[in-house]
């Protein structure tokens, strides 16, 4: 990712020629924590669990199936015009050239639908990484930012990449201009863990982006301006309490916190028990800590999971260090 700017979405690259049926190749990408508070719609960074899974068949017919989706509760439509995974693959293959290529998709969602950590983007991710390796196409992974970007179009209603980006990439992200696009990779402590505690209840992505203020003071800008500057500081800085003193929000979490049962209380016992900051990942309704290490984060989850079944609320809960490598081949076939 030397050249972080992508003026259009035309590609030169090289792909190797259909081989007809019997190809095949399993993938795994990150789920994501988007926002990180303070940086909405600009910052992100990826986790080593949860995540999706995709299996990908070349086919002797043209064109794009998919054949088999679990752990969606039948919440995901087969039909590959409507599922984010197929509409990003066949922009993908439009823009390469290549619809002669015929494919099989399964999705096996091993994360929360709804969970506010990039479960679209993972699934996306998860099938344009696979094509991109199984036609043999080693163009620079930044190249397939677009094509993840619209399927966050069709999830979500905007095409943001906070999500996507990271799951693509690995790591911590920064996506400093949407025209052009133009992403960076950040560094982070090695040392920085994550506890993430996903509630059991509805929060779609759609409505909680409406819910957002479209007009600010211009304080609280500067307010926010500052905190970003403090927590991009704090990650170069390898700076674990400015990274926290600089994970506040004013703008979108004084809303959204409203559609997160008891999300003040749970930030009180969060930070009671030594989390470097607490906040929503993306539009939530899971809920995150940053913690100096993997036993706090790991007590913190058990803790919070406590208080939710004290409000007979279900959670799942989640402990990772930042994840660097993004997608994965699990297997060829």
């Amino acid at each position: 990712m030397e050249d972080n700017k992508i003026q259009e979405v035309q590609i030169p690259m090289q792909v190797a020629p259909p081989s007809g049926g019997g190809g095949g190749i399993h993938v795994f990408a990150p789920a994501t924590v988007a926002n990180v508070v303070c940086g909405f719609d600009v910052l992100g960074f990826a986790v080593n669990e949860p995540g999706d899974e995709v299996i990908m068949r070349l086919t002797d017919k043209p064109g794009i199936t998919i054949s088999k989706i679990t752990g969606d509760d039948g919440r995901l439509p087969l039909d590959p015009a409507k599922n984010t995974v197929s509409v990003s693959v066949q922009h993908y293959l439009e823009s390469v050239g290549r619809t002669d290529v015929g494919l099989d998709i399964e999705l096996h969602k091993k994360m929360p639908i709804g969970s506010g950590l990039g479960s679209s983007s993972a699934s996306t991710v998860a099938g344009l990484f696979a094509i991109k390796t199984l036609l043999g196409d080693e163009s620079d992974p930044i190249n397939l930012l677009p094509f993840a970007m619209k399927g966050e179009e069709m999830a979500c209603g905007q095409g943001h990449a906070d999500n996507v980006a990271p799951a693509l990439f690995g790591g911590f992200v920064l996506i400093r201009s949407y025209e052009p696009l133009d992403v960076v990779r950040l560094p982070h402590p090695k040392d920085l863990y994550c506890a993430i505690v996903f509630p059991d209840v509805d929060v779609p992505t759609r409505e909680a982006r409406q819910i957002i203020r479209k007009n600010i003071q211009m304080k609280d800008a500067v307010t926010q301006w500052g905190n970003i500057a403090g927590l991009v500081s704090g990650l170069f800085m390898q700076d674990i309490d400015l990274i926290g003193r600089s994970m506040k929000d004013v703008l979108v979490e004084p809303v959204r916190s409203m559609l997160i049962p008891d999300f003040y209380k749970m930030r009180e016992i969060a930070m009671g028990m030594g989390a470097v900051s607490f906040g929503i990942s993306g539009s939530g309704p899971s809920v995150f800590a940053f913690t100096k290490d993997e036993e706090t984060a790991t007590l913190i989850t058990q803790k919070l999971q406590q208080h939710l079944t004290g409000l007979k609320i279900g959670s799942n809960t989640y402990v990772s260090t930042i994840n660097d490598a993004g997608p994965k081949v699990i297997a060829r076939f």
